[in-house]
């Protein structure tokens, strides 16, 4: 049994948090609310996504799994303002989701969970340096990357933050010190990231006034922010291209 009520922005910052990696995904219910965890096609992305039942206007739920194609779902929500409120039911006998939505009803159909791939294990890792910046800090250093290069490093040297990317003629360098910064803690470290995700991330973290990033030496980025109005927790996670001596 699924039915829960939110308001439409909650719900699409919340999907779209998930398909810039992901094309569907199992949405797995709980009563304390649904949690996602996904890997992208390529095996170079994770994301680890949480939304408490508190998010919700209304929200009732037994355990179980939903498998939603999330273009479908972004498609079906470029339809609703911001300000509106969205119906969800899951119709049991015939295993459509319904989304309503100011006097509209789409009656969706799921897809099998089993036909999606499994939760991957999220991988814990110590990582020796820990930032706390403004999301839109990120989008401005990638937007400057990409006209250089496919590849951007992250790292801190003492009290300074860095990204940087070098092409074959060009090159960008973006510091911010620490009092520059929310936070910097940590050791020195610096790794290597394939702009392509770096770019599609921007988007969702440019929404954030905070957002929290833990680096080591060629070690995957990990990256965590609040959405849905801060009743939401997104973490990704982002391997290194490790570069040759």
């Amino acid at each position: 049994m699924f039915k829960a009520v939110i308001g439409a922005e909650k719900l699409k910052d919340s999907i779209e948090s998930i398909s810039t990696l992901v094309d569907e995904a199992r949405f797995r219910l709980t009563p304390q609310g649904l949690s996602v965890k996904a890997v992208d096609p390529s095996n170079v992305a994770m994301v680890s996504f949480d939304l408490a039942s508190d998010a919700f206007d209304s929200f009732e739920a037994t355990e179980g799994e939903l498998g939603i194609d999330l273009t479908k779902l972004n498609g079906v929500m470029e339809m609703a303002d911001k300000s509106d409120t969205i119906e969800l039911e899951l119709e049991e006998a015939t295993h459509k989701l319904i989304v309503r939505m100011r006097g509209l009803a789409y009656t969706m159909s799921l897809l099998d969970p089993s036909s999606i791939r499994k939760e991957p294990k999220v991988p814990t890792l110590d990582l020796p340096a820990h930032i706390v910046i403004r999301g839109e800090d990120i989008k401005r250093a990638v937007k400057a990357a990409e006209k250089v290069s496919d590849y951007m490093s992250m790292g801190v040297r003492g009290d300074t933050f860095f990204m940087e990317a070098q092409g074959d003629t060009d090159s960008v360098f973006v510091e911010l010190r620490k009092d520059q910064l929310i936070a910097l803690e940590g050791s020195d470290a610096k790794s290597l990231f394939s702009l392509d995700y770096l770019s599609d991330l921007s988007k969702i973290l440019a929404k954030s006034s905070e957002v929290t990033i833990d680096l080591g030496k060629d070690f995957p980025l990990k990256i965590r922010l609040k959405i849905a109005q801060g009743h939401g927790d997104v973490g990704y996670m982002l391997a290194p291209r490790v570069e040759s001596e």
